[in-house]
């Protein structure tokens, strides 16, 4: 591999967005060209007339310096006034809060969605505002939101599932209605096949990435290009960084462990998706049954506390690839 390589992501949620900082601190520090990021869209919705795309806007916002990165999500000192006035009115949802600056982003996007352009046309234009440093690109145009069915037979939308219940409901499956007849947004595809190197973020495994796995040629895509593909483990110790992938990964009968997520992938030798897995240091002892199953393991550090050391990780991961 060049020291200029062509890389691939792909990413959702928080993770999602701080490791897609390391990807272009460390691009940078090579001089390779922009990273590719093929951005979750599986969790998106419409409310209160609008359209929401929070794992576009939590990598958005994170590259362009303009992320709360004490909530983890949204714009930082934003305010709440229109969301209070919403909810005075009976409108939207009063546990999931909007804030004044991010409800202007979900109207401009709304409003190039009214005007007929299409969700990969409205990331290119949000992309102008602020130089982000990557080439951003949903992974559909299609609208494929995430719907969770629950124990007692009920389903929701995954937002509510997630942010209303945190996650107490316990799930029996995750669908994205539509997603069988969706097609990957223009240029996935083209770019996995030119990629040097594909890079699965340290997401949620099943309803950040598996979304965008699920998207009919994306899968194939991975199947075929050229590009070696490295995972990063998004459990550390047996634990999940944040969010609630654990109980995520128990609806789908995964174990909360780094081997297990990886042998969720699946090695590409067997048809799955892995060439190389990076295991946090606290799961060294796990790295035999990562080469067991067919994919070269990496065990090196993973808590991506600042881009310096989440671009270390992404270093890491351009050493798998190139051995």
């Amino acid at each position: 591999m060049t020291e200029s390589p062509r890389i691939v992501v792909l990413a959702g949620g928080v993770g999602g967005s701080k490791f897609t900082l390391g990807v272009r601190e460390a691009l940078v520090r090579r001089g390779a060209p922009e990273a590719t990021v093929v951005v979750n869209t599986g969790d998106d919705l419409w409310l209160s007339g609008v359209r929401l795309q929070p794992d576009i806007d939590s990598i958005v916002y994170a590259l362009a310096g303009v992320n709360d990165v004490v909530r983890g999500w949204g714009r930082a000192g934003d305010t709440e006034r229109v969301n209070h006035e919403l909810q005075a009115w009976g409108a939207g949802w009063p546990w999931f809060t909007l804030g004044d600056l991010d409800l202007g982003t979900h109207l401009a996007r709304t409003g190039w969605l009214r005007d007929g352009l299409t969700p990969t046309q409205v990331l290119e234009r949000m992309s102008r505002r602020w130089p982000l440093g990557a080439h951003l690109l949903p992974m559909t145009d299609a609208e494929v939101d995430t719907i969770v069915h629950v124990r007692d037979g009920a389903a929701m939308h995954f937002q509510e599932w997630w942010t209303r219940h945190r996650a107490t409901l316990e799930p029996t499956a995750f669908e994205n209605p539509g997603i069988a007849a969706a097609q990957p947004a223009p240029g996935v595809v083209e770019a996995i096949a030119a990629a040097d190197v594909v890079l699965l973020a340290p997401s949620n495994p099943v309803v950040s990435i598996g979304p965008i796995l699920a998207v009919p040629g994306i899968r194939e895509a991975l199947a075929t290009t050229s590009a070696t593909v490295v995972g990063v483990s998004p459990i550390i110790g047996g634990r999940v960084v944040r969010g609630m992938a654990d109980v995520c990964l128990t609806a789908i009968g995964v174990e909360t462990s780094a081997a297990a997520v990886a042998g969720h992938y699946g090695a590409r030798r067997d048809g799955g998706l892995l060439d190389a897995w990076l295991l946090a240091e606290e799961d060294a002892a796990l790295a035999p049954a990562v080469e067991g199953r067919g994919i070269r393991s990496v065990v090196c550090p993973l808590w991506m506390t600042d881009a310096a050391a989440t671009a270390a990780i992404v270093e890491h991961a351009l050493a798998a690839a190139d051995a």
